[in-house]
């Protein structure tokens, strides 16, 4: 099959959504009808879509994507609880179980004549993207987290508006820090990777970081905060990541894992942090827990870009017949990745990241 030669394909979003997802969805129609004169639809709730009864599939034209470079969320909408290999449903007794219907998702997208997907998507969806590849499917994936902890990628699209906003919430809580001599504690997104607390920690002048990949201390904590109190500084700022833990502890969960969801949770680590602290300094101590703040909203520019440049690089690997791989961002430019290679582990920051040299540099406690 030629690249121009007449083809039909699917798009959809799948895990915990990130601003940029409709600036891909954008991106990828544009090229696929612009370019080479393919039809594009659009899989409702990631497979879900697909797997329903009756199918939730959306046309994708031009029209359809029109205005969504600015917008966030996603216009296909997306889930975490819908993989094909354990498909959650309701058993004779009410209870949650999982089915894999992996063969019925490829028989079905073969009934509505789709030649090939675009998964966008982080660690987990793309391990789904890999199984189904390994079954047949053409199938080519595009990395999306706000954590960037997807392997063979410089950076994910979502990543810098979720630091433009966890910088923010540190540059208002500072002012109120100061003003009643507080101790603030900001809870981010970051469940193996600490990403998002390293740079808006670093961005937004906090005092202390600390990310999963550094089990801390909390004594050395405590000793840093009352080293600024006793110089006069009262209040100070502290960045985590919600899968930070100490030492010979355990990252916190919230929740634990149902049928059909890949991973637990976690959350509470800011509250129990602010407890720990309390007691140990004697010192007033509130926490602020970001949550889903840092997915929503309009994406930055910088999102935007890569974004759309993901979503024009995935439609040519489907051009070249490159299936099974991923784009990527390597030394500012778009790559093609085996999805096998994508999962091997997790992107986790290395120790001798310059970013954590940047912090230690400007007196800034990592927990250790």
């Amino acid at each position: 099959m030629k690249p121009t030669s007449k083809r039909k394909i699917m798009i959809l979003t799948s895990g915990g959504d990130a601003p940029g997802l409709n600036a891909v969805i954008r991106a990828a129609t544009r090229h696929a009808i612009g370019s080479y004169g393919w039809e594009v639809v659009g899989s409702i709730e990631a497979y879900n879509g697909v797997l329903s009864d009756p199918m939730k599939v959306m046309p994708l034209d031009m029209k359809a994507v029109s205005g969504l470079l600015i917008k966030g969320g996603t216009i296909i909408g997306t889930s975490n609880k819908g993989g094909p290999f354990e498909f959650p449903y309701k058993n004779e007794h009410g209870e949650t179980v999982t089915a894999d219907r992996s063969d019925e998702l490829l028989k079905r997208l073969q009934y509505l004549g789709v030649d090939a997907v675009i998964c966008i998507g982080g660690d987990g969806s793309q391990r789904i993207s890999q199984q189904l590849y390994e079954k047949g499917l053409k199938i080519v994936g595009v990395p999306k987290t706000i954590d960037n902890d997807l392997d063979t990628t410089e950076m994910t699209f979502g990543f810098q508006t979720a630091v433009a906003c966890a910088t923010d919430a540190l540059d208002r809580l500072h002012t109120t820090a100061e003003s009643h001599e507080r101790y603030m504690i900001l809870e981010v997104m970051g469940r193996d990777a600490g990403w998002i607390a390293l740079a808006s920690g670093i961005a937004g002048g906090a005092d202390a970081i600390l990310i999963p990949e550094i089990p801390f201390d909390l004594d050395k904590v405590c000793t840093k905060l009352m080293e600024r109190h006793n110089r006069g500084l009262g209040f100070s700022l502290i960045v985590v990541a919600e899968g930070a833990f100490p030492l010979g502890g355990v990252p916190q969960v919230a929740e634990e894992r149902k049928p059909g969801q890949p991973n637990p949770l976690l959350g509470g680590v800011g509250h129990w942090l602010a407890k720990q602290i309390r007691e140990k300094t004697g010192r007033d101590v509130r926490e602020t827990i970001l949550g889903h703040l840092q997915r929503g909203g309009i994406p930055t520019p910088m999102d935007r870009l890569l974004a759309t440049r993901f979503g024009v690089g995935a439609v040519e690997l489907i051009a070249q017949e490159k299936y099974g791989h991923m784009v990527a961002l390597r030394s500012d430019d778009i790559v093609a990745v085996p999805i096998v290679d994508a999962i091997q582990k997790y992107r986790l920051i290395d120790l001798d990241h310059n970013l954590i040299k940047t912090a230690r540099a400007l007196g800034i406690s990592m927990g250790d």
